[in-house]
């Protein structure tokens, strides 16, 4: 199955007369469907849906010879229920309309018909059938632990079982038009599975990404949506923008929190009309790309000028997906490491260093605040900076301490601030004392040298403790 862009979904009109054929036709190409298949045969009906699987929206006459409307439509709801089907007629009688929604009609419309009226009802109509697709595709896919297209996700290492369970969640999506939303904090790989979803959804269209974060409303909607010859001072040329770049394909917002008032309300009636207007320019232009966004920050939350749109925030979750943090995939950690390894020795023209054991436990003691791409540039300075056949553990040490000093001080721990302000009941000072090293020592999972690095005192002094917390004991 391949993801259809609005463009792409078929609608097949079935009226005896010619001209509500043609006139039908032209209404949906203005509306952006430019397959549509016209039928005046009420008997070809289900020798069109048994010959080909794309058809995504019926629009059924009821009065018509041989085979009626009513008729018809009881045996496509029996055949084929996930198919909507729209009665347009000129029947305009309560109990022939009640009767056509009993029996599985999507909307009853009566002729003639409003032109925006029948477009958003076959908008609606898709959206239904997108969303039973999906799923249907969904519950499948959480009774399967295996994943279809793997090699979608080959740039992406990973054996944790969130991050699988992503992955299936992607492979029961991919096939949808709407737009998915990616959160997680900073550099826990939000691109990287926005590639997946582009590279999952059969699209022909290239993968276009821009980050939006201090882009101001003039320079987005220029990027975006191009501007023509004279539309500013400046505008020595014709420019297009993204979205005709990308045009069949994706287009991925990265940093989509950052994005001004006024350039959301754009993006909003892009996502809901599916046009866009180049600046410079009083015409409409259609867009037919599928959007990504991604964030590091909660888009439903905030206040002032910080706040995001409701709406769009909710037009854009229509499919989600949340990356955690990698100090919550620590069983990736050395399979992350080796893969950056071969990464950095092959753009810098070196043999693949070897590391030592205690380079993973010091490694598992850091919190990551810059997550996987904090990861690769440690490596890549370690790897640039190598010497010898064993990879130096003082390159990790100095970066990893110097940031839990950091820490430290932005949290108020090294400026005097009382941690035991809070009890009621103070510990002793040795107790303090073996609590701290006993701490230090299960995050350093039994390390000492490194644990005496979070406590600020040799290994020697820390030894001393400890035989002494064992004598005491004795």
């Amino acid at each position: 199955m391949h993801l259809t862009t609005g463009s792409e979904h078929c609608i097949l009109i079935v009226d005896d007369e010619i001209e509500v054929l043609e006139s039908f036709e032209l209404i949906l190409n203005s509306g952006g469907f430019a397959h549509v298949t016209a039928c005046t045969d009420s008997r070809q009906v289900l020798p069109i849906l048994a010959g080909r699987k794309n058809v995504d929206v019926i629009l059924l006459d009821l009065i018509m010879p041989f085979i009626n409307g009513c008729d018809l439509l009881e045996r496509l709801s029996e055949n084929y229920p996930e198919i909507p089907v729209v009665v347009i007629t000129a029947t305009d009688e309560l109990d022939t309309a009640v009767a056509c929604m009993r029996a599985g009609a999507f909307d009853y419309l009566v002729k003639p018909v409003e032109k925006m009226r029948l477009i958003s009802c076959v908008r609606r109509a898709i959206e239904k059938m997108v969303a039973a697709r999906e799923n249907r595709a969904l519950k499948q896919r959480v009774l399967s632990s295996a994943l279809d297209h793997p090699e979608a996700f080959e740039d992406i290492v990973t054996r944790n079982g969130a991050m699988l369970s992503i992955f299936r969640y992607i492979e029961a999506i991919y096939c949808s038009s709407e737009p998915v939303l990616i959160t997680g904090e900073t550099g826990v790989g939000k691109e990287l599975i926005a590639r997946a979803v582009h590279r999952l959804s059969g699209l022909h269209g290239p993968f276009v990404g821009i980050n939006i974060a201090g882009l101001d409303d003039h320079h987005f909607s220029d990027a975006l949506f191009g501007h023509r010859k004279g539309a500013f001072t400046g505008a020595d040329a014709h420019r297009p923008g993204l979205l005709k770049q990308a045009a069949g394909g994706t287009l991925f917002l990265d940093e989509i929190g950052d994005m001004s008032a006024v350039s959301q309300i754009k993006l909003l009636r892009l996502l809901q009309e599916h046009e866009y207007f180049t600046l410079g320019s009083d015409l409409p232009q259609k867009s037919h790309v599928r959007i990504l966004a991604a964030s590091n920050r909660d888009l439903s939350t905030g206040s002032g000028d910080n706040r995001f749109r409701r709406d769009l925030f909710y037009r854009l979750q229509t499919h989600q997906v949340h990356l955690p943090p990698l100090r919550d995939r620590m069983e990736d950690l050395r399979l992350l490491v080796d893969h950056f390894l071969v990464k950095s020795a092959q753009k810098l023209g070196k043999k693949s260093p070897t590391y030592p054991d205690e380079l993973i436990t010091l490694l598992r003691c850091h919190s990551f605040p810059g997550n996987i791409r904090e990861l690769e540039t440690m490596i890549f300075d370690a790897v640039s900076r190598h010497q010898s056949h064993v990879l130096s553990m003082e390159i990790f040490k100095q970066r990893i301490f110097q940031e839990h000093l950091s820490l430290r001080s932005e949290s108020g721990v090294a400026d005097g601030s009382n941690l035991f302000s809070h009890m009621d009941t103070l510990p002793t000072l040795h107790e303090a004392g073996q609590q701290l090293i006993q701490e230090a020592l299960t995050r350093a999972d039994g390390n000492q040298s490194i644990a005496c690095r979070f406590l600020g005192i040799s290994q020697p002094a820390l030894s001393r403790r400890l035989k002494s917390a064992k004598i005491r004991s004795e």
